[in-house]
This record gives structure tokens, C-alpha cells and sequence, in this order.
């Protein structure tokens, strides 16, 4: 049964916390879903996956709003990238039970070693934008690919989905950091969208902890883009190296955790 417990209690602070993570550079699930899992052992993994995916939303659909006030965002190249982000988020949500998790785990882990490493090593990377001088077209196509590799990742896997986001959005567009967090929000809730949707058609959602926690974790996104708006994109690579960081650590303790096992 889905109500006010004690549980919840201790999940309120942990979805505060990842909703002010996730909305200066992503990696709140790094926060929020282990804690779901540990608080809430009683329910199965679906069932958790789903309710972190509203608890998200709400977070992240307020990240976005907020960044979408001060930043000027490339709709033109967005549109198609949620329209692929959506259905693929779908697509990759239902292909979980054809290739277990554990093989895409040392991949992703190599992933962000490299994106760490070349973060660090390129010290201006993402400090100021850089104009790629890509026409229409080619922000267009780059966009629609994101939203196919991104889609699938966020709903076959997920943890890190915010960094890679804003990582590919420096590269692949030349924004500062600042600029390609605000773009990744909207791919990120477009992802989230179309796996809680599956979710919710499945009956894997609880929906009062969800929509509970989803407050929080809105009062975590509204201090973090405060913070965000108040330091720059300097704050944002920071917080950006933190997370990749944070993330390595997990994947390589989960990793080495099946291996052992």
C-alpha cells in the first residue's frame, strides 16, 4: 500500500539533495535511488525505478522552466531531439529484459573515466562557448542522435544521464556549461517522460511517495539553479567533475561487486 510512513521520512532529505545535484549538472539518481532501495527494500526494483522517475520529473520539470528564463534555448534543434529522446526512452525501458544491466556497466564505466579525464585535462572545456559554426542541418541531425543514444541509455539504464547530457552538449554544440545544462534538463525530462510512462502503464509507481518526494525534490532544484544562476558555468564544471567523479566510484564498486559475486 502506497502512503505516509516513517520510510518516507528519511526519503524526503535524499530526493532535497538529488533534486539540488540534478539541476546544476544531473546525477541525482546517484542519491535518490539507492536510497529508495535501502529504505524500501520491501518493494521490487520497478516498482522503486518508477517512483524515482516521478519523484525526477517534478524536479526536473522545474530546472527547466527555471533555466529556461534566463537561457535562450535552440528549440529548432530540440524539438526532434525530445520527439527521439521520448520514443527511445520507451524503446530502451522495454529492451531491459533482453541483455542483462551488468554488460553495459564496465562499458559506461570506461565512458566516464574518459570524460573525466578529458574535463580535467582541458581546462577551458566548457568555461565559455565556442561557435562550431554547424549550420541548421547538421544541429538538427546531432541533435536527433543525442535524443536515440540518450533515450536508450536513460531507459535501459540511467545513473549519470544529466553529465553525459551536459558533456555531449559542450562537444557536440560548443555551449559552456551553463548553457548545455539548461539544454540537457529538457532532454532529461523528455527521457524521464516516456520511462514513467511505461512505468505507470505497468503499475510499477507509488505514486504518493513519488508525488511527496517530487516536492522536495523541487525545493532542491529551485536552490541548485539558484546556485547555478548565482556562480556560472565555473560552479557547473566543478560540480560536473564531482558527480563524474562520484559516479565512477559506484560503477566501479557495482562492477566489481558482480564479478565477485
Amino acid at each position: 500500500m502506497d502512503y505516509i510512513t516513517p520510510e518516507l521520512m528519511l526519503l524526503l532529505p535524499l530526493a532535497f539533495s538529488a533534486g539540488l545535484i540534478d539541476s546544476a549538472v544531473g546525477g541525482g539518481g546517484l542519491i535518490q535511488v539507492p536510497g529508495l532501495f535501502s529504505i524500501l527494500p520491501q518493494q521490487t526494483p520497478a516498482m522503486l525505478l518508477g517512483t524515482n522517475k516521478l519523484s525526477s520529473i517534478c524536479g526536473t520539470a522545474i530546472a527547466t522552466h527555471q533555466y529556461s528564463k534566463r537561457i535562450q534555448l535552440n528549440w529548432r534543434m530540440l524539438y526532434g531531439a525530445i520527439l527521439a529522446t521520448l520514443f527511445f526512452s520507451v524503446a530502451g525501458a522495454s529492451a531491459v529484459a533482453l541483455l542483462p544491466v551488468q554488460y553495459l556497466r564496465p562499458i559506461m564505466l570506461v565512458l566516464l573515466l574518459i570524460m573525466v579525464i578529458y574535463t580535467l585535462l582541458k581546462k577551458n572545456l566548457g568555461q565559455h562557448p565556442v561557435d562550431l559554426k554547424l549550420s541548421e542541418k547538421q544541429e538538427k541531425t546531432r541533435g536527433l542522435a543525442l535524443g536515440v543514444g540518450i533515450g536508450l541509455y536513460d531507459g535501459f539504464f540511467g545513473p549519470g544521464t544529466g553529465s553525459i547530457l551536459a558533456f555531449a552538449f559542450v562537444k557536440l554544440f560548443g555551449h559552456d556549461f551553463l548553457k548545455a545544462t539548461a539544454h540537457s534538463k529538457v532532454l532529461n525530462l523528455a527521457a524521464n517522460v516516456g520511462a514513467l510512462g511505461l512505468f505507470g502503464l505497468q503499475h510499477n509507481v507509488l505514486w504518493g511517495t513519488g508525488i511527496l518526494m517530487g516536492l522536495s525534490n523541487i525545493a532542491g532544484a529551485l536552490c541548485g539553479t539558484h546556485a547555478v544562476g548565482k556562480y556560472g558555468a565555473p560552479f557547473i564544471r566543478k560540480v560536473f567533475i564531482f558527480i563524474l567523479s562520484a559516479t565512477i566510484i559506484k560503477f566501479t564498486f557495482d562492477t566489481v561487486k558482480l564479478f565477485l559475486a
